[in-house]
């Protein structure tokens, strides 16, 4: 199983705009790693993974003394959203496997911690369903557990006055996370986020587009991947806003930011899929993937609050946390969008990430692998420069 790890060099290393540098500093001070542990784990053809790492100590969730990694604040400024102001009464969706039975007691913590408006099942706010749109919820499980409450706390971030409906699948395979896209379409969700996907392409994904992607006017995202250059599904849908990812860290330039392509984040030519008319890249001659992107990395993370699958305050990395604030700043915008087609109409508006790779691709999709100017696999088209391109 591949993993990222993050060596701990000094006890005076931090990340720039959080509080992680003191908890690194306890890690070292014992003469152990944090490293970036992949969440979910389960590669069997027809079942799905998350797109999550979580940063753990000998093999385990860290817990962090306090709150680390970016919050709220952060990633609103990061990508200079409208986030105190817009978004009310707007509906977005989390698809996820199993069950967390801690999620909405969870969520109160993170929201209440960073005096975010209360969103509760008593309030309207906040509803959790399964995949048929009933109170019969799945097994738990720790894992998706863990996805569930980053999905949940990233939306929560990015839109505030967001109303979310968590809609949990029976399990990880993967008719049953697409037929809990249709559930979430079907209960009146304006934008869809799926952290998951499956490595590689089968001739019958088409088909699939059809059946549980394409519902004109909902934003549907979902994750690139999480292990470097190489495609993967529902990512590859023309129907879906695909999300690689970034490393964000501050600096002194007049955005307060800068972000590089994140080295995990997944692209890729399609094999099957027709290349879009609005997809204008010439090396790849079908679907190209991502359209646009967010952080990720595990090593410049973002605060998370679990109790169910670890223990407290984690920092989380992987394409599972772009996909859901991208869903969110879609709900932001209120556009009634045209599948992934929308992110093309103004890609002036973005922020262009021109460095960083993920991995080596062929002499003549070179950009399919590595950031540049304009267009780039690993982080599409750029990322939020407020809700313009949305």
């Amino acid at each position: 199983m591949k993993r990222l790890l993050l060596a701990v060099i000094s006890a005076g290393l931090a990340l720039s705009g959080s509080l992680y540098g003191a908890s690194v500093a306890t890690a070292a001070a014992t003469q152990q790693h944090l490293e970036a542990k992949r969440v979910c784990s389960d590669f069997r053809p027809g079942y799905v993974h998350c797109m999550s790492f979580v940063m753990s100590l000998n093999g385990k969730p860290y817990a962090f003394p306090t709150v680390s990694g970016y919050g709220p604040a952060d990633l609103q400024d990061a990508y200079k959203l409208p986030s105190s102001t817009n978004g009310a009464g707007v509906t977005v969706a989390i698809v996820d496997a199993f069950d967390n039975p801690n999620a909405e007691s969870d969520l109160q913590v993170y929201r209440n911690n960073f005096g975010l408006p209360k969103c509760t099942t008593s309030n309207g706010c906040f509803k959790k369903v399964n995949q048929r749109g009933g109170s019969d919820y799945p097994p738990g499980n720790a894992g998706w557990g863990e996805e569930i409450s980053l999905d949940l706390d990233m939306v929560s971030a990015i839109c505030p006055l967001c109303n979310i409906l968590l809609v949990e699948a029976d399990d990880n395979h993967a008719h049953n996370l697409y037929s809990s896209v249709n559930r979430a379409a079907h209960l009146g969700a304006s934008a869809i986020s799926n952290s998951y996907g499956s490595r590689g392409e089968k001739s019958y994904e088409l088909k699939q587009d059809e059946l549980f992607f394409k519902h004109p006017g909902i934003a549907i995202t979902a994750s690139s991947g999480d292990s470097g250059y190489g495609n993967s599904m529902p990512a590859d849908s023309k129907y879906v806003t695909t999300v690689g990812g970034t490393a964000l860290t501050r600096d002194s330039s007049q955005r307060g930011w800068k972000e590089t392509a994140w080295a995990g984040a997944g692209s890729g030519c399609s094999k099957f899929e027709p290349k879009p008319a609005w997809q204008l890249d010439t090396g790849c001659p079908r679907r190209s993937e991502a359209d646009v992107s967010a952080v990720a990395s595990p090593t410049t993370g973002v605060a998370v609050y679990d109790t169910y699958g670890a223990g407290g305050w984690l920092v989380f990395g992987g394409t599972s946390v772009s996909s859901p604030i991208i869903a969110s700043v879609y709900a932001l915008a209120g556009d009634k969008v045209k599948y992934g087609s929308r992110p093309y109409m103004n890609p002036g508006k973005l922020f262009d990430v021109t460095t960083g790779s993920n991995g080596t691709c062929p002499p003549d999709w070179t950009y399919i692998c590595v950031a540049g100017a304009g267009y780039d696999g690993p982080t599409g088209l750029g990322t939020p420069n407020g809700i313009g391109d949305f």
